[in-house]
């Protein structure tokens, strides 16, 4: 029989571990129940792909420059000449395959900044041409949200239509595709990806070292979202000085602070908070995968934490966490595990309100971890019978190989 040809898309080994994280689980997946596929990728990262998960994989846009601001003519005509270069490409690059799978992220949100012309349209020219080409495109566990500007949404509910398969990691995703034009009464719900990555396991039983333990704090580059342009320098600012006075509060009360990251430009605030506080109590991890994230939080009596994916890493493990959050993904996130009660919002972080959050999440500690052992367990069969349609979908001559729960 001739290989299936499986190709994955996204914004994948570009610096954000959550995305790369989603191809990881994918991948495994893809390994364990067609061994014999040829996969490949369509990613803004093609050398890390490579490098990082063995295999091949081709630069998702023409022009190098996509995603940087265009100022001077020649830049201006780069972009325009690329969307429609990118138009080519892609279209050629989904011939080749019989599936394609955008493993999960929010590729269907404007949470944060977005222009609809950069990866909206490179999103929408891979569900148009797999819907003219016969290629199968799955949008598998992807994020969703509302989205107020006009092009983008435009661009994301063509591309949702288009596309042969679509799940989502949580009901809000579903609802907002929903309220957006698109038919998702046959469209499934499921845990986020990256709970089917294995914990870690140098990691896998962290001893808690009582209340003045270790904590770890997950930060962003946090500038708000799509519609937050005209305040972004503002929002940024609140951000980091709220969260700089709760980590100098934790760092005066001798606590062991860990800093994290979830994508690479989240770097400066790291900076940013190591000068303010200079305390020798506050370190940064320097994590190059979700894995690295999970050792990290794993080893932690609690996380405080913004980004997505670090909440991911923190539940995962089984490690009480309290969600900075930016979008309404995150308090679905904890609600599903359990934790509804431990969330604080990103746009206007008050140290004060944040500690008091945080000593309750402390005091709640070891209900908490009971908590997320039975949610987890929960979230693992839930992955597990999703993996196993999803495979009977998109390669119905497959008998599924069935998962165990981690």
């Amino acid at each position: 029989m001739t290989p299936v040809r499986v190709g994955v898309f996204g914004l994948l080994g570009s610096g954000n571990l959550g995305n790369d994280g989603s191809l990881e689980a994918v991948l495994g997946h893809l390994r364990a129940t067609r061994p014999d596929a040829v996969v490949d990728a369509l990613c803004g990262g093609p050398g890390t792909v490579t490098a990082r998960y063995g295999i091949p994989a081709t630069r998702l846009h023409w022009y190098r420059g996509e995603y940087r601001t265009a100022s001077r003519a020649g830049a201006i005509a780069g972009k325009a000449l690329g969307k429609v270069v990118d138009a080519v490409r892609t279209a050629a690059w989904v011939r080749r395959h019989d599936v394609v799978i955008v493993p999960g992220m929010g590729v269907l949100e404007a949470t944060l900044p977005l222009r609809p012309w950069g990866f909206p349209y490179a999103l929408f020219l891979l569900c148009a041409s797999g819907r003219l080409l016969g290629t199968r495109v799955a949008l598998v566990g992807v994020g969703a949200d509302a989205i107020a500007d006009r092009p983008t949404r435009a661009l994301v509910r063509w591309s949702a239509r288009l596309a042969a398969y679509r799940s989502y990691r949580d009901t809000l995703s579903r609802d907002a595709m929903r309220a957006m034009g698109v038919d998702t009464a046959r469209d499934p719900v499921h845990p986020d990806l990256a709970f089917a990555l294995p914990v870690p396991e140098a990691a896998s039983v962290p001893a808690p070292s009582g209340p003045a333990g270790r904590v770890c704090v997950g930060v962003m580059a946090f500038r708000g979202g799509n519609d937050d342009r005209a305040r972004a320098d503002e929002i940024h600012r609140r951000y980091l000085d709220g969260v700089t006075r709760f980590v100098r509060v934790l760092a005066a009360e001798g606590r062991t602070v860990r800093l994290l990251t979830g994508d690479a430009c989240d770097a400066p605030v790291v900076d940013a908070i190591l000068d303010a506080v200079d305390s020798p109590l506050v370190t940064a991890a320097h994590a190059a995968s979700l894995g690295d994230l999970m050792r990290e939080t794993a080893a932690a009596d609690t996380v405080v934490a913004t980004r997505y994916h670090n909440l991911v890493c923190a539940l995962r493990t089984g490690t009480p966490a309290l969600a900075l959050g930016y979008a309404a993904k995150s308090e679905a996130l904890m609600a599903r595990m359990g934790l509804a009660a431990f969330c604080h919002p990103a746009r206007e972080v008050d140290a004060d309100r944040l500690l008091d959050r945080f000593r309750a999440l402390e005091k709640d500690a070891a209900g908490l971890r009971r908590t997320l052992a039975d949610r987890n367990r929960a979230v693992a069969r839930e992955l597990g019978a999703h993996f196993a349609a999803l495979t009977t979908v998109l390669f119905p001559d497959t008998v599924p190989t069935p998962r165990e729960a981690p």
